[in-house]
C-alpha cells in the first residue's frame, strides 16, 4: 500500500502518470491472449473470438492460450505457457470464475500477481484485462485495478459491460456471441493501440 500511495503521489507531483513497464520495443514479436473461456471463445468459432477479431483490428499476431473454467489460480499454474512464445505483450483476463465459484479475493489477487511478475520477468508488457459485466464482479474489478496501479501493467475495465446483459450479444447465459467478442476486442484494442509498434 505504502508503494502505491508513493507511485500515486510522485505521478501528481511530476503531472503525469507512470508509464506501463515494457511498452515500446521490448524485442517480443506477439500479442498473448491469456485467460478462460472469454479468451478460448467459448460460444463461436475459433475465427470470432476476441483474440482472432483483435488480430484482424490489429495486424499483430495474436496467440490464443484461453482454456475454459479456468480461475485465475489455474492459470498461474500454466504461466510457463506463455514463455513458450516471444510475447511483447501478455493480455491477462481471469476472474469471472473466480467470482462464481467464490475464490477468495487474497487467492485471485495472489494468482495474478505471479501471472504478471512472470510476464513482466519475460520482458513482455502486462495487460490485466477485467470482465466487469455483473455486480459480483466489482471487488475483483477493484483489486484488479490496484494490481494493476502496484505493478505498472496495463489495465482494460469491464470487458463485458453492456454485454453480459444483453441477449442479443450473447451465444448464451455466460458468453458472447460473435458480435459480442467484436465489441470486447474493440475495447482492447482501444486500450492497447498506444502501446503497439
Amino acid at each position: 500500500m505504502k508503494k502505491l500511495i508513493f507511485l500515486i503521489a510522485l505521478s501528481l507531483l511530476c503531472g503525469c502518470e507512470a508509464k506501463p513497464l515494457n511498452t515500446g520495443n521490448n524485442g517480443g514479436t506477439d500479442i498473448v491472449a491469456f485467460g478462460d473461456s472469454l479468451t478460448a471463445g467459448n460460444g463461436v468459432d475459433a475465427a470470432f473470438s476476441y483474440p482472432a477479431v483483435l488480430q484482424d483490428i490489429s495486424g499483430n499476431t495474436v496467440i490464443n492460450l484461453g482454456v475454459s473454467g479456468d480461475t485465475a489460480r489455474m492459470g498461474a499454474g500454466r504461466k510457463e505457457e506463455i514463455g513458450k512464445y516471444n510475447p511483447f505483450m501478455v493480455l491477462i483476463e481471469f476472474g469471472a470464475n473466480d467470482a462464481m465459484r467464490m475464490r477468495s479475493l487474497d487467492e485471485t489477487k495472489t494468482a495474478l500477481e505471479e501471472i504478471v511478475d512472470y510476464t513482466q520477468k519475460l520482458g513482455a508488457a502486462a495487460v490485466i484485462v477485467d470482465t466487469g459485466g455483473d455486480i459480483r464482479m466489482s471487488p475483483y474489478t477493484e483489486m484488479m485495478q490496484q494490481i494493476s496501479e502496484e505493478k505498472q501493467a496495463v489495465f482494460v475495465p469491464a470487458i463485458m459491460d453492456g454485454i453480459f446483459t444483453d441477449p442479443r450479444l450473447k451465444s448464451d447465459e455466460l458468453h458472447p456471441n460473435a458480435e459480442g467478442y467484436k465489441l470486447i476486442a474493440e475495447k482492447i484494442y482501444k486500450t492497447i493501440e498506444p502501446y503497439l509498434d
